[in-house]
């Protein structure tokens, strides 16, 4: 599996917001005049200066250097322990502010499952240490030797531990409940099939099916993205997953949450499974949206990176968005309008039996 997600504060809630105010020293006349030669000079300088590192970074880092949004300036860095077969892997996702590197640091966040207290802090404060150590610079290489060299230490010890692969969401709901959001239960086993990947020798060989994407949506830095392909066997579910996860932006993304639906015409029921990859219930929703919509042989995907801000349940929206949107695109729904009938139907059928229930 691949890792979850730990992501530090805004800086402005950080112990670095105390520096983020600090002058920095003019070295030379030239300093100074790009000092006091207006707003428009000094941008100029920071883009320049975010530009060289991150085609420096890139050339330096290869297919370990993702673009999660070029707009924005999100990039994201795969970082492992250097070994033939890594144990140990770290993701750092950054966010470059319009004030980086001059007098803002980035905002970053840590993804890895064994990324838990006191690894977590004593990490983070190495890279506000850097960040300390050198006000002004560009301070991305820096951080990732040093992840680097926490792995390294790891993979050597005597005794290393096991990674835990277990995914979590970053998110944390105090109250799930919103009336927005499409009503969840969970699916019964005694109507479907779930989903086992161990296949016979005669399907390894099977076609892989044609994979198309959806248009993002963003949403405060996070970014959602809908991939679908058609499907009638488990395996051919396994292939499209495994050739998602090639293209390392998916792999590199906070969660990539699926669920699929296929009819077996023979034994007249559905195989079905879903999955949250560490986004509690999200999988499940997805897949009751698709039970709804009453589509069947299709796996919808939806991968999110997230961006620093909690969304809270406004994240579930932006996941059945996205898959009601490509759904209907391909033509598994006919429209937006008939997917949010039907939505709107299970919701009042669900109220009416709750209230029979009542009374």
């Amino acid at each position: 599996m691949r890792p979850t997600a730990s992501q530090r504060p805004l800086p402005a809630l950080s112990l670095l917001s105390a520096f983020l105010q600090v002058p920095m020293a003019a070295s030379d006349p030239e300093t100074t005049q790009q000092q006091v030669s207006g707003r428009g000079g000094r941008e100029g300088v920071r883009g320049t200066a975010r530009l060289d590192e991150i085609e420096a970074l890139s050339s330096i880092y290869g297919e370990d250097w993702c673009v999660v949004d070029e707009d924005e300036k999100i990039y994201c860095i795969k970082i492992s322990d250097c070994l033939e077969q890594p144990k140990w892997t770290l993701c750092l996702q950054v966010v470059l502010p319009p004030r980086y590197p001059a007098a803002e640091p980035p905002i970053y966040q840590l993804n890895a499952s064994w990324l838990r207290g006191q690894d977590y802090m004593e990490l983070a404060n190495s890279l506000e240490e850097i960040y300390i150590q050198n006000l002004g610079e560009s301070i991305l290489y820096l951080w990732v030797e040093k992840i680097r060299e926490v792995l390294i230490e790891k993979a050597q010890s005597s005794d290393p531990e096991e990674p835990d692969n277990k995914k979590i969401s970053e998110e944390v709901d105090e109250d799930n409940e919103d009336d927005s959001l499409l009503d969840y239960q969970p699916v019964q086993e005694d109507s479907v099939k779930m989903l086992n990947f161990t296949t016979s020798e005669s399907q390894e060989d099977e076609e892989l099916p044609s994979i198309r994407h959806g248009n993002p949506i963003t949403d405060r830095r996070s970014t959602f993205q809908a991939h679908l392909a058609p499907v009638v066997t488990p395996q051919q579910v396994k292939r499209v997953l495994e050739k998602l996860y090639e293209n390392k932006k998916i792999a590199s993304a906070t969660h990539n949450i699926y669920a699929f639906r296929i009819y077996c015409e023979d034994k007249h029921t559905f195989l079905q499974d879903c999955e949250d990859d560490g986004e509690t219930a999200a999988g499940g929703r997805l897949l009751h949206l698709m039970q709804i919509l009453n589509v069947h042989n299709v796996l919808v995907v939806v991968s999110r990176w997230y961006g620093g801000i909690l969304l809270g349940p406004d994240r579930f929206k932006h996941v059945n968005n996205c898959a009601r949107t490509i759904l209907v695109e391909y033509n598994y729904v006919h429209s937006v309008e008939e997917s949010s009938k039907q939505v709107g139907k299970s919701r009042r059928i669900k109220k009416d039996n709750k209230k029979r229930m009542e009374h």
